[in-house]
């Protein structure tokens, strides 16, 4: 008898699985921030929008230029918000792209993942610095743009990465198991 030999083909980018977890979670971080955020306002909202590319990134561990494209996804989203316009297209990005390399690194504790709260902490700080650094240079550059005082940005960058990461860390084990990744 003849050996059988199983030919496999190596799965090239986002499965259609892929694209749909990327629109469900987007679009649930877009409602959260829209109905949350409208209860949950004491000088800062909650961005639901970054947890959920965090989150969704973690998921489907996406090549790099997947993950940017995620992140301007998550910007272009941002764009139907309050706020200033055009900033999130480069602060999601820097946020995605942070968060897709920083999942590279193991960040296990005995069987515990730290990747979830360690990573969306850090893409979420990424995300919000490069936020208020390219305000800061439109605003200098002589654009209409009343910005924040940085200390008060500083208190809602971290709130808001703090809030993110608790999030993200909650719903990654149960999504996990749900969707059979890993």
């Amino acid at each position: 008898m003849e050996k059988r030999v199983i030919a496999t083909e190596k799965k090239q980018g986002l499965q259609v699985s892929d694209l749909l977890l990327i629109g469900v979670l987007l679009a649930a971080g877009a409602v959260l921030k829209f109905f949350v955020g409208s209860v949950i306002n004491f000088g800062m909202k909650p961005n639901f929008i970054i947890a959920m590319y965090c989150l969704t990134i973690l998921l489907i561990k996406p090549r790099l230029r997947e993950a940017a494209i995620i992140g301007l996804l998550a910007g272009a989203i941002c764009q139907f918000f309050p706020g200033q316009p055009y900033i999130n297209f480069a602060s999601e990005l820097v946020g995605a792209i942070v968060m897709a390399l920083l999942i590279l690194i193991p960040m296990n504790l005995g069987s515990f993942s730290l990747q979830p709260i360690v990573c969306t902490f850090l893409a979420t700080l990424a995300s919000g610095f490069t936020f208020v650094g390219v305000m800061y240079l439109m605003y200098y550059a002589g654009a209409d743009i009343t910005p924040t005082p940085l200390a008060i940005f500083l208190a809602i960058i971290f709130g808001t990465a703090a809030i993110n990461a608790i999030i993200v860390q909650v719903l990654y084990v149960p999504l996990k198991l749900a969707l059979r990744r890993g």
